[in-house]
């Protein structure tokens, strides 16, 4: 007697399937970033190596950071530091993605919009960011306002150019296939331009929030009195380079859990699109 699966058997195993891909996906990942954790290691010995060569004032060796970054937790001044440091450089962060990624996309449909906005472009790349430090003092003086601006006008060009270009490139034959069917704009920019343009955003979005963590720590380093980079300034100050890597440390380890615990993830979810059907 042969038994027919009912549709509640059926159901089941579709709900199952999702459920193992996202396993194995999480697995490989994981699995993945054993290649990571080894140029981590690489990295520690070189740095070992160099403090035993160099002296302990020049370069300490990362037991003495490690050291130093545990006396900056018990003292309680590293948490709000950080937070300070993380507040500006995602306001400024989130204020590039918003802007340059709408502004591309309407320079990516518009070629007057795109030539128009080339110039712009390659001034904004060509300045200096210590420039745009000094004129953000100006206008918005020792605040929040500087370190936000300047890490909003060193990222949002990455943004705007990918934007641009993954609406560019987008295949003629999915436009032309949208304006056939009918499909309000909305859905057209929504359904067909989304997913192209994101394959190229997400990426950027990645670059820019390096480029924000760098640039939040150089202007707090000269306009703020709180923050990873006024911290900076006093290890200078002091001559404490312990202290000041140990910082470096805690800025770079803030970085990594956000792009390889966060982003990476997300990352690989919105570009399954490109995996081939079986």
């Amino acid at each position: 007697m042969q038994l027919v699966p009912t549709q509640t058997t059926r159901s089941s195993e579709l709900a199952v399937q999702p459920r193992q891909r996202w396993y194995a996906a999480v697995a490989t990942y994981v699995w993945s970033g054993w290649g990571a954790v080894a140029s981590l290691l690489a990295a520690l010995a070189v740095w070992e190596w160099a403090a035993s060569r160099l002296g302990p004032l020049a370069l300490p060796d990362p037991l003495a950071a490690l050291q130093s970054l545990r006396e900056l937790m018990a003292e309680g001044s590293l948490w709000p530091d950080l937070a300070a440091t993380a507040r500006r450089a995602l306001i400024g962060l989130v204020l590039s993605i918003v802007t340059g990624t709408l502004a591309g996309v309407v320079a990516g449909l518009s070629a007057t919009a795109s030539m128009a906005a080339r110039p712009l472009v390659t001034v904004v790349l060509g300045t200096p960011p210590i420039a745009w430090l000094v004129l953000a003092l100006l206008w918005f003086g020792s605040g929040d306002g500087t370190p936000v601006f300047t890490v909003f006008i060193a990222t949002v060009p990455i943004v705007f150019v990918a934007a641009l270009q993954g609406t560019r490139t987008l295949d003629a034959q999915l436009r032309d296939m949208a304006k056939v069917f009918g499909l309000p704009w909305h859905m057209t920019l929504v359904q067909v331009y989304g997913p192209h343009v994101l394959s190229y955003v997400f990426p950027a979005w990645i670059t820019a929030l390096g480029s924000a963590w760098k640039v939040v720590v150089m202007a707090e380093l000269l306009a703020s009195p709180d923050g990873v980079g006024a911290a900076l300034a006093v290890a200078r100050s002091q001559l404490d380079t312990a202290a000041a890597l140990a910082w470096t440390g805690a800025v770079v380890g803030v970085l990594l859990l956000l792009e390889y615990a966060v982003l990476e993830p997300i990352k690989r979810e919105f570009e399954r699109w490109r995996e081939q059907p079986e």
